[in-house]
């Protein structure tokens, strides 16, 4: 008599079924990856969830780089506004004594200004500066305190000013000796009510008539840290002599052609302003080299310091995750026993629930890093902002959201690893 096989039903192919029956005594990575997506697919919620943590935390370096980087740049532009070539040389000390044994400051003098002008290469434009403080007197009794600085009409360009209304005085009104001053825009306004009003209006000052041809202000504000103040009116250097009295330089203003050129000019011409002058005297030039770099350095340790808080977000991410896999492991005991009995061994049980583990911190951290580069980008894409992106943050993103995953998906793989076959077998 015949015997009659039943046959077994047909496994269905690409199933978490179909995928645990083709378990060997060693796996092919590959089969190891699809267990961790069936895995996945079987508890979409609570993976969901959990991923959630490391999407905030990627999403989080990714950001706080870029706002890093935007700070830095914000920072960096604003002193170089003030003019990163710039060098100001400056009278600090010394004297000359004369034959009656008085003694008078060792002062700059224009010849000074154009030996260095002949000398240093790389000099674009230059301007002296003479300084004096008086009376402005604008008719009818009414005067105000003000500061004059005679500059060159080079000085414009020297320290980066902005002209808000009229015209800065040009060489024809320097060679000219004209009597026009550009005011400073916040005494533009307390004098006329704004700008516009004050072109073209007259001011004396020792009973010289200035007319005023412009209104001026600083590229950014310096809140009276540098030789100009609200109460400041320029004046051609040439005008500015008759008020003085006198032509010698407390100070005069370079700029270099490019930024890398301002430190070895400005010893350069330290040492010839000094090499014509008493040995006593002192001169010394003032850059923005230094607080550039200081700058650029406080703002690289206050971005580590963010992303130092933003990891914490990842570390919390990290316990959810393992929290999330010891449960996954509990849930799975059954299939870690039979996987055990078809001879899957401790490492390939260790490795799938590691596989599992980072997959799921990895597909945060995709998930966030995209996220964290689409807010900047669509930013620099929908409005005038062109924010930087912190590329460079994607990597570091993906690559912590990997080392959580090893790290924190390590208990839970080992403890799976460790359960005995025949508990496992007998667990209900």
């Amino acid at each position: 008599m015949a015997t009659t096989v039943t046959p077994k039903p047909p496994v269905e192919s690409k199933t978490f079924d179909s995928t645990l029956a083709s378990a060997r005594t060693t796996m092919m990575f590959s089969e190891i990856f699809s267990l961790a997506v069936d895995s996945f697919r079987a508890s979409k919620a609570r993976f969901l969830l959990t991923m959630l943590g490391m999407v905030i935390g990627s999403a989080s370096i990714i950001l706080v780089v870029t706002v890093g980087l935007t700070g830095k740049q914000y920072a960096l532009d604003t002193i170089r506004s003030l003019g990163p070539n710039k060098i100001e040389m400056q009278y600090s000390g010394g004297s000359i004594i004369g034959p009656d044994n008085t003694s008078t400051p060792d002062y700059m003098t224009r010849e000074d200004m154009q030996a260095v002008v002949d000398t240093v290469p790389g000099i674009v434009a230059y301007s002296p500066m003479l300084e004096d403080h008086d009376t402005l007197s604008m008719g009818g009794g009414v005067t105000k305190d003000a500061m004059l600085l005679g500059v060159s009409p080079q000085y414009k360009e020297v320290r980066g000013l902005v002209t808000v209304a009229g015209r800065f005085f040009d060489d024809q009104d320097a060679q000219g000796h004209s009597k026009v001053a550009v005011l400073n825009l916040p005494l533009a306004n307390e004098l006329f009510g704004n700008a516009q009003a004050a072109i073209d209006k007259t001011i004396s000052i020792k009973d010289v008539p200035l007319v005023v041809v412009g209104v001026f202000r600083e590229s950014i504000d310096t809140y009276g840290q540098s030789e100009i103040s609200d109460e400041t009116l320029l004046i051609p250097y040439e005008v500015g002599r008759y008020f003085t009295g006198r032509d010698d330089l407390k100070e005069i203003f370079f700029k270099m052609a490019d930024q890398n050129m301002v430190e070895p000019a400005a010893a350069q011409i330290t040492a010839l302003i000094k090499s014509r002058h008493r040995p006593n005297s002192v001169y010394r030039a003032q850059t923005l080299t230094e607080i550039l770099k200081d700058m650029a350095v406080i703002a690289n340790i206050l971005t580590v310091v963010l992303l130092v808080a933003a990891s914490i977000t990842l570390v919390v991410s990290g316990v959810g995750i393992m929290n999330s896999m010891l449960a996954n492991v509990q849930a799975r005991i059954r299939e870690i026993g039979i996987r055990k009995a078809l001879g899957a061994t401790r490492r390939e049980i260790r490795l799938q629930f590691l596989t599992e583990a980072v997959f799921l911190s990895l597909s945060g951290g995709i998930v966030g890093t995209i996220l964290g580069l689409g807010i900047p980008f669509s930013v620099r894409l929908l409005t005038p902002y062109k924010i930087p992106v912190g590329w460079q943050s994607a990597p570091i993103a993906l690559a912590t959201s990997v080392i959580v995953g090893v790290i924190f998906g390590t208990v839970p793989a080992n403890k799976a690893a460790g359960l005995d076959p025949v508990e496992t077998l007998k667990y209900e």
